[in-house]
């Protein structure tokens, strides 16, 4: 179901219950800010999700009332987890959807950790 980036944040959504410790999920990191796991279903040797602790539905979202420290924290947290898994030398790629065009599926904000082989082109067709 296409996801509206503006829609009011639901705390039912898959994200916000593995945040709470209700779905299981493979933490690769977390601290005040932000949560990093891997994804069930890895399109790549490396794909990792990285999610804000605070219940944004989406990157428009968060950039408008996260706080300056949120913002901070989530940004070093997704680098902190590119360097720990040695992907900066050879590249990674990082996707954030935002809204049903671009093919947002869960209604808070994350961010794709993609690495560990050459990407390809960014957009198919």
């Amino acid at each position: 179901m296409p996801i509206d980036a503006t829609q009011p944040y639901d705390d039912q959504n898959v994200f916000a219950r593995i945040l709470r410790g209700e779905i299981p999920s493979r933490r690769v990191y977390e601290d005040d800010y932000a949560v990093a796991f891997h994804d069930i279903a890895p399109v790549a040797p490396v794909h990792i999700l990285v999610v804000p602790r605070g219940a944004y539905v989406s990157w428009d979202d968060f950039s408008a009332r996260g706080s300056a420290e949120e913002i901070a924290g989530f940004v070093r947290a997704i680098g902190h987890v590119a360097r720990e898994h040695e992907l900066v030398a050879p590249g990674y790629r990082l996707l954030a959807n935002i809204g049903g065009d671009a093919g947002q599926e869960v209604p808070h904000l994350h961010v794709h950790l993609f690495g560990g082989r050459p990407l390809g082109p960014m957009l198919a067709g």
